[in-house]
């Protein structure tokens, strides 16, 4: 009995990753989609054409609503494999009859077809037959057999796009944009060290057979592993812990000259702006580049017309904050991809310190260190 229940154990696939709200979210859909595509396409063409192509359309939307982000279920796949498919089963009827043998071809042809044309989706094989052992009802519509399948699978599409967008789903699946701050051609500060997209690219060449997701979505499928796996080690790191809590600032009224001085002072490239304690804005030496050079410019009227520059003029009102309990993996991406260089700490409404680069990569040692310690044999002796 033990090994019975081995054998079955292994045969039963493991667990969808979809929550129960998501299967009923695609069920939803696919009742949907077959419903406004077979009611249209009975309007048009009659309801015993329309019966006849329900069953492609439904294995399709399967895919539409539950499979979303798989390279099966994009919109070209669908069109394409379905125009394809028909095409080439209708010339195969014409030419050869309706036979089984004739469907048998016709099937692996569209197979081939679809590859070429990078239009994969399995129920548009079946149109494929459908077109060559057609029922009277569609022989009578001769060529025109394309009119109704397009139909249906345009209805299925539209209302793939628009439920899906609805219901909180990215659909159709769309490559996420690199973010660049810099303009270079350097990879991303996270993207130097570990699995790079080349790696990607050699690792599905060297399988050598089909994956059912796309190369973008297996990258982020790592990305997230790895954010996982970094969010389980620096658990129990918070912002508070490496934050520094000394915090130089400054008030809208500084001029342009003390905010100089400040910075300069304390080795600073960044200064939040405070006013009645409260944070209104962030300025850095960026900041400070433009009004500094158009003071040094020289001009005779300068002595009589010349302000005082104040930070409330130059300062970013826009201000990423973190609070003191922020878990410090979440604060990593502000600091390393969205090019920001200090993160203001706050606590309510009260800024209690500061995280820059450098507190961050201290912190990010000192816990490297600290769980993995050098032995003895392997320090350096003193000279």
């Amino acid at each position: 009995m033990t090994k019975v229940l081995r054998v079955l154990h292994r045969l039963i696939p493991p667990s969808l990753h979809i929550p129960p709200r998501q299967w009923l979210r695609a069920a939803l859909g696919t009742a949907l989609a077959l419903l406004i595509a077979g009611h249209l396409c009975s309007l048009a063409f009659g309801t015993q054409i329309a019966l006849h192509l329900l069953g492609p359309l439904a294995a399709s939307a399967v895919l539409v609503f539950a499979v979303h982000s798989g390279p099966l279920a994009q919109p070209w796949p669908v069109l394409g494999s379905y125009a394809s498919a028909c095409l080439l089963g209708l010339l195969l009827r014409h030419g050869l009859g309706s036979e089984l043998w004739v469907a048998a071809v016709a099937l692996g042809g569209s197979l081939v077809l679809m590859c070429l044309l990078r239009c994969l989706h399995p129920p548009g094989a079946a149109v494929a037959v459908t077109a060559v052992l057609a029922d009277p009802g569609l022989v009578a519509l001769g060529d025109h057999l394309l009119e109704p399948v397009l139909l249906n699978v345009l209805l299925l599409l539209a209302v793939g796009v628009v439920y899906n967008g609805l219901t909180g789903v990215r659909y159709p699946k769309a490559a996420t944009p690199r973010k660049d701050l810099h303009h270079t051609r350097d990879p991303l500060p996270s993207e130097r060290i570990g699995v790079t997209a080349d790696d990607l690219d050699q690792a599905l060449e060297a399988l050598g057979e089909y994956v059912d997701v796309t190369r973008d979505e297996l990258e982020r499928i790592i990305q997230a592993t790895e954010r996982q796996a970094l969010r389980r080690s620096l658990g129990g790191i918070r912002a508070g812990s490496v934050m520094a809590r000394d915090v130089q600032f400054a008030s809208p009224d500084t001029t342009l000259e003390q905010a100089w001085k400040l910075l300069s002072e304390h080795h600073l490239k960044t200064l939040p702006v405070l006013e009645a304690g409260q944070l209104v804005g962030i300025v850095s030496l960026s900041d400070l580049v433009a009004p500094a050079m158009a003071r040094a410019r020289f001009s005779w009227r300068a002595p009589f017309a010349r302000q005082p520059v104040r930070l409330a003029q130059i300062m970013s009102r826009r201000v990423v904050s973190v609070s003191s309990d922020e878990p410090l993996h979440e604060v990593l991406p502000l600091l390393c991809e969205q090019g920001l260089h200090c993160l203001p700490v706050l606590e309510g409404q009260t800024l209690v310190g500061v995280i820059t680069q450098t507190d961050l990569i201290a912190g990010l040692e000192r816990h490297w260190l600290s769980h993995n310690p050098v032995r003895s044999d392997q320090r350096v002796p003193a000279l």
